[in-house]
C-alpha cells in the first residue's frame, strides 16, 4: 500500500481553489490537474508500505498527536517547483504556524525508527499540489495566468487533526482513502 501523512484542506478553501483551477484548466485542458477534493498538505510521504507495518505506523502517529498543538495554515500564492523555467509542479502556497516544522520532525523521527527514510534532499515546504507536469514546459498563457495569481489569497484555517492516507494511482487520477485520523491532543 502507498501511504502518506497529511492535513486535509477544509471544503470552503477547496471550493475557492476550485474556482482558480477551473480558470487554469480552460487555458490548459490537456494537462492532468489535481481534483479539488484531493487537496491536502503532505506532512510525510511514506511510499510503499507493507500491511504488516500499518499498526506500528498508526501507533507512532498517535504518539506524535498526543504532544502536538493544532497548526494554523494560511493559503496564498502560486508558484512552481523547482522554478518557473523548469516547472514540474504548480503549487498553491501554504504558510504555517511555527510548530508545523517540529511536528514534521517528530513524524520523521518516529517513522525513521520504523524504516521509512527521511527525504534528505528537501526540507519541509508546505504546499498544495495543483498540477504535475510530465514535461517541464508551460504555455505562455498558463505562465501569464500563474503570474497574475501569484499573490492570490485562498484563506486560512486551524488544523486540529492529521491523517494517514492510502493513495491508489488510477488512470483517472489518484484515489485517496483515510485509514486513520489523529487529533492534536496538546493544550494550545
Amino acid at each position: 500500500m502507498r501511504l502518506f501523512v497529511a492535513i486535509h484542506v477544509p471544503e470552503d478553501i477547496r471550493m475557492t481553489i476550485a474556482i482558480l483551477l477551473r480558470e487554469l484548466q480552460r487555458i490548459a485542458p490537456a494537462l492532468k490537474w489535481n481534483k479539488p477534493e484531493n487537496l491536502h498538505v503532505t506532512l510525510k510521504f511514506l511510499g510503499e508500505a507493507d500491511a504488516s507495518q500499518l499498526d506500528s505506523v498508526v501507533k507512532a502517529m498517535f504518539t506524535v498527536a498526543r504532544t502536538a498543538h493544532p497548526i494554523t495554515l494560511n493559503l496564498a500564492g502560486l508558484g512552481f517547483f523547482p522554478n518557473a523555467r523548469r516547472p514540474n509542479v504548480l503549487w498553491a502556497g501554504v504558510h504555517t504556524s511555527a510548530n508545523a516544522q517540529s511536528i514534521v520532525q517528530e513524524i520523521n523521527h518516529h517513522l525513521d525508527v520504523l524504516g521509512f527514510a527521511r527525504e534528505k534532499q528537501r526540507q519541509f515546504t508546505p504546499h498544495l499540489t495543483l498540477l504535475r507536469l510530465n514535461k517541464p514546459a508551460l504555455s505562455r498563457d498558463l505562465q501569464s495566468a500563474t503570474e497574475r495569481n501569484a499573490s492570490r489569497v485562498f484563506g486560512g484555517f486551524t488544523a486540529t487533526e492529521f491523517h494517514l492516507i492510502e493513495s491508489k494511482l488510477k488512470s483517472t487520477g489518484a484515489e485517496y482513502t483515510i485509514l486513520h485520523s489523529f487529533s492534536f491532543l496538546a493544550e494550545a
